[in-house]
């Protein structure tokens, strides 16, 4: 009987041995080109492509199999793992290899914006990952892939799995050339002791030009094979015309072993054979230790990722993989089990441990209706969830995707830092050519080894290392804190902030509104008032409208109901306009607002009319959070005005001023109030705005930096430039500290990196620097700017 190929459907000819491993089993293909794009399906770990396929793919021709594996981007089933849709583009995370320095990242992003389509790149030196982001009408990823590719660089869709295996290839890759460097520059240094120093007396030509050739022959390795990657991305830049970091080091050697080599066979000169194993071994273990260092600086965010199970438990009882899951699937959760997917809990009560997304170690108590979230952790009671997320829209996945535009997004300091660079590297070849020019006429004989410590002490990597790698750990260690970035700007903005502006319900307190009391008026009954308040308030997504819940009825008695926000919201039912929330919007058309509002407590905040007729009033009680108190304190401490700006306009808004002692009150606020005060605030307040709600989302976009607590709306969230997951204000204050000493350390980085050239460039031209303690002091001088920025991993705020 005949079998079909796996991959394209085709039959598989008589002896054809080609086949892959898929899902557990040995699968059949018919042809070289089927074996080779099924099996880059595999490596790429997207084998779901064929557990969810409607039909088998197109014939696999013999293509190029880097082109052929590329286009396999380009299908809907396999972007379904890694591609993020938005509103008009789409959006995935990649991993990049062969990325080492600013350079390569401004190459990368200089080349990939000039194709049609592409909305944004943004690429981080330190996690070697980029966000991209395109429109899928415009061009197809793998063009913007093979883009990539051209330049030189690798790059396939982000899994931590897959990154992990890719960083241990490198650092394997990394060893073998250290080790085969090492070995060469013990020997050749051996040598070069007996040439230089004549420790075996007066030695004879023949003899010393032996010497040399035994250096050569051990040099040569060294030259081909471990300095190998220098000249990659030397290559990659001057062929995209710009100048990398690892243009001068490739300079250096290639001259250095050319000059060598002419003395060896001319047998006349001085020959560099030592200089060139030792740059090269000093070199690569610069940057193997760096690459441990940023290796450390980006693992947490990635480590997110593996916190997710890899099977999950259908409620049938099968086992799937965790990732294919998809809306409205049903699942089960052990005790001491991690949760597979975003969902809500429609059977069972538990308590969650969300430390990995909140900081916060106490577990939470969910029951039925609460939403959990992938990778939390749960307690100790069987639970059955309805999953509401899939993977890429998941709340794990859009941390990564945010803290990763928050890394990519550089500050301006940063900025000029690789604009600094990048001239630093055309003046440096200039200042050497100089150099040369200087000592071939004065010394010839120094000339080659002076402008070889000149192109190899002055490279600017730590210039570039001093502010990526100091973005990347204090981003890292706030996500541990529970504050999560959504704008790049946040730790320089929050050293500047001047003025604090903060709402009340739900920010400064708790959001867990009670219902105190009700008052009714003109012979409604308080449950017939209680239950019409409820269904208006099912329509809200306020904390006041939760202290109505328990009195809705199964099915909603209104069918169009308008949400005015700010102010409160009607709604019609039987021919009758209902309205609850603010007096003056509830009695808006009663001739006889003036003198209701006067005979009525101002306790009561909320009320309640139909058609205009006043029928209940509502008081209610919202206590103050524990850390407030703390919150106002420490910022008035550091001379920093606290503004409470709420629409509440009630008595319990002045009480709650007066507990916490803020400096300003701005009560009965609509939105666009709020955002107008924003506005006309002096030109020397930098403000930070902290709230919740749907009617802070305009105020919190146009602040100069703001914050959404973690219980707030999505739309306060998507409006604000950092969440604040576990709601507790304290954290604020310790995110704060992070950021002043992440400045400090920045300017500590860039201090250092400035300083060391300045002083090393003129000793280096003068003849002072050897060109062994050049190569050291460079690598050393990139590693203490990384582990300066590593101590910001150590913070807890």
């Amino acid at each position: 009987m005949t079998k079909d190929c796996y991959h394209c459907g085709d039959p598989v000819p008589q002896g054809c041995q080609h086949h892959v491993e898929i899902l557990g089993q040995i699968r059949e293909m018919c042809c070289p080109g089927c074996e080779a794009v099924a099996q880059t399906i595999v490596d790429s770990g997207l084998t779901s492509y064929y557990e969810y396929r409607t039909a088998p793919a197109e014939k696999a021709d013999l293509v190029p199999q880097q082109l052929q594996s590329l286009l396999l981007y380009d299908h809907d089933e396999i972007q379904q793992e890694f591609v993020r849709d938005n509103e008009n583009s789409k959006e995935a995370s990649l991993s990049l290899d062969g990325v080492s320095c600013a350079a390569c990242a401004w190459l990368i992003e200089k080349q990939v914006k000039r194709e049609p389509g592409v909305v944004s790149i943004k690429v981080n030196t330190t996690t070697h990952r980029a966000l991209l982001e395109w429109d899928p009408d415009s061009v197809k990823l793998s063009h913007l892939l093979s883009v990539i590719h051209r330049l030189g660089y690798k790059a396939a869709p982000f899994e931590a799995d897959a990154q992990e295996q890719q960083y241990h290839r490198t650092m394997k890759g990394y060893l073998y050339r250290l080790g085969i460097a090492g070995i060469a520059t013990m020997q050749v240094m051996m040598l070069a002791v007996a040439l230089y120093f004549e420790i075996f007396g007066d030695l004879d030509a023949e003899f010393k030009n032996y010497l040399r050739w035994v250096s050569l022959l051990f040099a040569t390795p060294v030259l081909l094979y471990s300095a190998l990657p220098f000249y990659l991305n030397a290559w990659r830049n001057l062929r995209a015309r710009t100048l990398g970091m690892d243009v001068p080091v490739s300079i250096a050697l290639l001259f250095a072993y050319v000059a060598s080599l002419y003395a060896t066979v001319m047998e006349k000169g001085e020959v560099f054979f030592e200089s060139i194993s030792m740059f090269t071994f000093f070199l690569l273990l610069g940057r193997f230790l760096e690459m441990r260092a940023r290796r450390q600086a980006a693992a947490a965010s990635a480590n997110l990722l593996k916190l997710v199970p890899a099977m999950a438990t259908l409620d049938d009882g099968s086992q799937v993989a965790a990732k294919t899951l998809k809306v409205s699937d049903v699942v089960t959760v052990l005790p001491g089990e991690s949760l597979p997917a975003d969902g809500e809990i429609v059977k069972g009560q538990t308590a969650i441990d969300e430390s990995m997304l909140t900081g916060e170690s106490m577990p939470v108590k969910r029951g039925v209706g609460d939403s959990v979230y992938a990778g939390t952790i749960n307690g100790d009671s069987h639970i059955t969830l309805k999953v509401s997320k899939d993977r890429q829209n998941s709340l794990i996945s859009n941390i990564i995707r945010l803290q990763d535009e928050a890394q990519s997004s550089k500050p301006k300091v940063a900025e000029i830092a690789d604009i600094v660079a990048r001239y630093f590297v055309a003046g440096i070849l200039i200042i050497s050519a100089a150099t040369w020019l200087y000592w071939h006429q004065h010394r010839p004989e120094d000339a080659l080894w002076i402008t070889l410590a000149v192109l190899v002490a002055t490279c600017p990597c730590a210039l570039s290392l001093a502010t990526p790698t100091a973005l990347t750990c204090s981003t890292s260690s706030l996500g541990r804190l529970g504050i999560l970035l959504r704008r790049g700007h946040v730790l320089e903005t929050l050293c500047n902030v001047n003025q604090l502006v903060i709402d009340k319900t739900g920010t400064l307190t708790e959001g867990n509104i009670r219902l105190v009391k009700a008052q009714t008026f003109n012979s409604f009954s308080e449950e017939h008032a209680l239950v019409m308040a409820a269904e208006l308030e099912r329509f809200a997504n306020h904390p006041i409208a939760r202290a109505f819940s328990v009195y809705r009825n199964e099915k909603p008695q209104f069918d169009d109901v308008e949400n005015i926000i700010g102010s409160g919201l009607k709604g019609s039912v039987d021919g009758q306009e209902w309205r609850i929330g603010k007096a003056d919007f509830v009695l808006e058309l009663n001739p006889d607002i003036d003198q209701l509002l006067a005979s009525c407590d101002n306790h009561y905040q909320v009320w309640l009319s139909c058609n205009s007729e006043l029928v209940a009033s509502f008081m209610l009680d919202d206590p103050i959070r524990e850390d407030s108190p703390e919150l106002i304190k420490q910022f008035q401490a550091e001379g920093i005005q606290v503004t409470m700006l709420t629409g509440d306009h009630s008595a319990s808004a002045q009480v709650v001023a007066d507990k916490l002692g803020v400096d300003d009150l701005k009560a009965g606020i609509s939105p666009e109030g709020k955002l107008d005060y924003l506005r006309h605030l002096g030109k020397d307040k930098v403000a930070l705005m902290i709230g919740d709600g749907v009617n802070d989302a305009p105020v919190l976009a146009g602040a100069h930096l703001s914050v959404a607590m973690g219980g707030g709306t999505d739309i306060a969230k998507s409006s604000a430039d950092m969440v604040l997951l576990g709601d507790q204000l304290s954290r604020i204050l310790r995110a704060r500290k992070l950021a002043q000493k992440t400045r400090k350390i920045i300017r500590e980085n860039l201090a250092w990196a400035l300083g060391y050239n300045v002083i090393i460039l003129p000793l280096a031209v003068a003849g002072f620097v050897a060109p062994y303690i050049a190569v050291v002091g460079m690598s050393a001088s990139s590693i203490i700017v990384v582990s300066n920025s590593l101590r910001l991993l150590k913070e807890n705020g």
